[in-house]
């Protein structure tokens, strides 16, 4: 049986332990509600531009633009995967891993040549050994800016447009609630033309337009795929700050229960030392009786 000293040392550690993720769980939820209010602002701009670009995309031929152009026997894919780049977050990145790792072997994708870029670190880690890796995004995905989500759509597009890669897909966690998140993988390029069309309203009116409908295409469509990224980057970093609040909450449970364990187990050597102190003391005193 450990000695009073052991226990005392154990509990000392439990209640550090418990009072940091306790603090973790109050950063973590503070930080929740800033982006879930980006998330909510973002969400209402998005609507606003689908709408708009399927009130103009229903006019324009869809081979008018390089991100509209579907490649025909398209092998050479980039995948986006938006993690986390620090742990302790639960199952939130193993679950996009195993997720993204299925898809890859699903038969529709074996014949694809898959190139990687990463914005977080907890993906990169993992993918580093397994698939060509194309660039590392750090910093980006715990309070994502606009800026942040330019430079990477710069990157993508530029690419693709190049002919470097045939089509992008975007792999990340997006947030249902603070309890759940769901690994999902869409693709961003080509931009694919129900993606811009769908829920619009009266497109096929017939608006008078300046500049003319193409040219405004041509300067939307880059801007839809940086939001797009934008989006993916603020729905990730909400379900991360969810998960981990979820998992500093659990830790801290699961260190105040073994703090009450530990406190019994404690007091229980502590009455057999009393109890063993009691009896040599008792058999002393009859020893000189006798």
């Amino acid at each position: 049986m450990p000695s009073l000293k052991e226990y005392k040392a154990k509990l000392a550690s439990l209640a550090n332990t418990r009072k940091m993720t306790k603090t973790m769980k109050m950063v973590a939820a503070s930080k929740l509600y800033r982006t879930m209010d980006a998330q909510r602002k973002a969400l209402h701009y998005a609507e606003k531009l689908q709408d708009l670009l399927g009130r103009l995309a229903a006019s324009v031929d869809h081979r008018a633009h390089p991100l509209l152009q579907k490649r025909t026997g398209a092998k050479k894919s980039l995948v986006l995967l938006v993690s986390s780049d620090k742990g302790m977050c639960g199952g939130f990145n193993n679950n996009l891993i195993k997720h993204v790792s299925r898809w890859m072997l699903m038969p529709q994708q074996l014949e694809r040549e898959f190139t990687f870029s990463f914005a977080g670190r907890r993906g990169w880690l993992f993918f580093r050994n397994r698939v060509a890796v194309g660039r590392l995004y750090e910093g980006v995905t715990q309070r994502p800016t606009p800026s942040d989500a330019l430079r990477i759509g710069n990157d993508l597009q530029r690419a693709f447009i190049s002919g470097e890669i045939d089509e992008v897909f975007i792999a990340y966690n997006h947030f249902n609630n603070p309890l759940s998140q769901r690994p999902v993988i869409r693709k961003l390029l080509p931009i694919e033309p129900h993606a811009i069309t769908v829920g619009a309203r009266g497109i096929h009116e017939d608006f008078i337009l300046e500049p003319r409908s193409a040219e405004l295409l041509r300067a939307l469509l880059p801007k839809i795929v940086d939001f797009e990224i934008y989006f993916a980057l603020l729905e990730n970093a909400a379900g991360e700050n969810g998960a981990r609040m979820t998992a500093m909450d659990n830790a801290t449970n699961n260190a105040s229960k073994m703090i009450r364990t530990y406190t019994l187990l404690r007091n229980r050597a502590r009455q057999a030392s009393i109890t063993k102190e009691l009896i040599e003391i008792v058999s002393g005193a009859e020893a000189l009786k006798g």
